[in-house]
């Protein structure tokens, strides 16, 4: 049996997203298993741990970024600005 992946389309930019996406996940487990933290509140409205965080903010962020295409004409450098900005206040204070 032959697995093919022709009807996926890998571009550079594609790639390296995932790449990252994996790349913070697998380091996130491994600072949560050599360090594990403790639940904490924030301005979010539950007790988190930075994986929960972590998850808020990636989700948060493709949501902001979907509304940045339906609503906007402007280049997605801006979002992405606004997305590590986003990122880095879940992940501080959040």
């Amino acid at each position: 049996m032959t697995l093919t992946l022709e009807w996926m389309e890998w571009t550079l930019p594609t790639a390296i997203f995932f790449s990252t996406i994996f790349l913070i996940l697998v380091a996130m487990t491994i600072w949560q298993t050599v360090a594990p933290s403790i639940e904490r509140r924030g301005f979010l409205p539950i007790p988190t741990t930075p994986g929960d965080r972590l998850f808020i903010g990636l989700l948060g962020s493709a949501y902001l970024f979907l509304a940045w295409l339906a609503l906007t004409d402007f280049t997605l450098w801006i979002m992405l600005g606004i997305a590590v900005v986003w990122m880095i206040v879940v992940m501080r204070w959040g």
